[in-house]
């Protein structure tokens, strides 16, 4: 029996190692998998192969012309509304076996935010903004790549998925920051000049402007309210209500006390700084809390600081912010290699 036993124990111990060993080499596999999957690049889509004016979205093999009128009304069928807001109704639809998104105007009374989305969608087709499938002016509706994870909203619920649980973490989040501020500094940056995002007014309406893609990445979606910074001008204001509360910019609030009545006349105008100053909030919510992301925050915690400027003009730049983020992401990556190494 003693003998027995000396031979288990004997054949115990290399068994401890080799499991040890092969431990180590899934949390390696693991990590390659998430290098492989955020490797500093743009977000996958597949319209970056095609040429403007035209598409390829789903399982197509081959770009095609944006739908006219008359092909979306004789060839894409409505399925089921996904969304609602003032200016558009939101339906799942399909098109020669894909899956799109229409977009249908709700009330003549927003026509105008309609057709600027839909001249913003065709002119800012770009790897940080969701595919143009096709456009009908005319009925008031345009197509779109269908995204079934829906908007950023939903990252915490998506997250929790099983087939996602493993990528919950700091490397997924740190990257749809990255994927905000990089659209941030395109939208200052757009053809079209420096565009102020104006639907951001809170939080919820901020994360709602974005599309969560299949592989965890952020589109931009929602683009009925991009005003324009004329150089030299006044600045835009973000529609002619008065706004309030802590997530909009300072100058965005109205500058003369309580005691004198909000008129959108007497309102000054502001820049794209007051989308810098949301950064910080927008961050803190696409990092929630995992392992790694207090640290995210310490190492963001002065660009940040910087960001919440009471002076606009004391504020950095997206593409500033963008060099900190991916300096901040190089470091963390740099970090973990580190750490895996050492374990080995």
């Amino acid at each position: 029996m003693g003998r027995s036993s000396g031979r288990g124990a004997k054949c115990g111990v290399p068994a401890v190692f080799i499991c040890l060993a092969a431990l180590l080499c899934a949390n390696v596999l693991l990590y390659i998998y998430l290098e492989t999957v955020y490797q500093d690049s743009a977000p996958p889509s597949a319209h970056t192969n095609c040429h403007t004016g035209y598409f390829k979205v789903g399982t197509m093999s081959s770009c095609t012309p944006w739908l006219q009128c008359t092909e979306i009304r004789a060839d894409v069928r409505r399925l089921r509304m996904i969304g609602q807001g003032a200016v558009k109704k939101v339906y799942l639809s399909e098109w020669q076996g894909q899956k799109v998104a229409v977009s249908v105007l709700s009330s003549e009374h927003y026509k105008d935010d309609f057709l600027h989305g839909v001249s913003m969608l065709r002119s800012m087709q770009s790897v940080r903004v969701v595919t143009l499938v096709g456009v009908c002016e005319e009925d008031g509706v345009f197509v779109t790549e269908y995204h079934p994870l829906g908007s950023a909203l939903t990252l915490e619920a998506t997250l929790a998925q099983d087939r996602y649980l493993r990528l919950n973490s700091w490397q997924t989040r740190l990257r749809l920051a990255l994927d905000f501020v990089a659209f941030l500094v395109f939208l200052h940056n757009s053809p079209g000049g420096a565009r102020v995002m104006c639907d951001s007014n809170d939080l919820h309406k901020t994360l709602s402007q974005f599309l969560l893609t299949s592989d965890l990445r952020l589109l931009a979606n929602d683009l009925d309210a991009l005003p324009r910074v004329e150089p030299g001008g006044q600045g835009v204001k973000c529609g002619h209500n008065q706004l309030t509360g802590e997530f909009v910019a300072p100058e965005q609030l109205w500058p003369y006390g309580e005691d004198v009545p909000f008129s959108d006349d007497r309102m000054p105008g502001y820049d794209e700084k007051s989308d810098i100053w949301k950064i910080p909030d927008v961050t803190r919510f696409l990092l929630g809390h995992v392992s790694g992301s207090d640290v995210i925050h310490f190492h963001l915690f002065q660009i940040h600081a910087q960001c919440k400027k009471q002076d606009p003009r004391q504020r950095p730049s997206a593409h500033e912010v963008m060099s900190v983020y991916r300096s901040v992401y190089d470091r963390m990556k740099e970090s973990h290699t580190e750490i895996v190494r050492d374990m080995l």
